[in-house]
């Protein structure tokens, strides 16, 4: 069973950080292209940033672009997104999910039996 479990939410000011981890088991960890998605209340999901499983790719978000870094250990199974000079309009609940584009441009997940999340994490930014 596939399993992906988000860490390290929390509540900071406007310009503090935090650092979210994602401990996937279940599956082939270091072969597998990882996604970082975030969803507003009330709003759609959104991709923020995607690593390929050398890390030699990695997409961001332009909204996120110089204020987030994604990274990886494939020995320990783990996804990483180091968030910098947050912004309150980075609130939102932050979860961690397998392939390159797991989210459909509706907003929605792609349910297909390459798509896995998890939980989610909340990230809450105040003034």
């Amino acid at each position: 069973e596939v399993r992906l479990e988000e860490s390290g939410g929390g509540s900071v000011q406007v310009g503090g950080s935090l650092r979210l981890s994602c401990k996937g088991s279940g599956f082939t960890f270091a072969s597998t292209t990882m996604t970082w998605v975030r969803q507003v209340a009330g709003k759609g999901l959104e991709r923020v940033s995607s690593i390929k499983p050398d890390s030699n790719l990695i997409y961001y978000k332009d909204s996120v672009k110089g204020r987030f870094t994604t990274s990886r250990d494939n020995t320990k199974n783990t996804l990483y997104l180091q968030m910098n000079r947050l912004k309150t309009e980075d609130t939102a609940v932050y979860y961690c999910a397998t392939s390159w584009l797991p989210v459909r441009d509706d907003g929605q997940w792609y349910t297909t039996s390459d798509t896995h999340w998890g939980q989610g994490t909340q990230v809450t930014v105040s003034p």
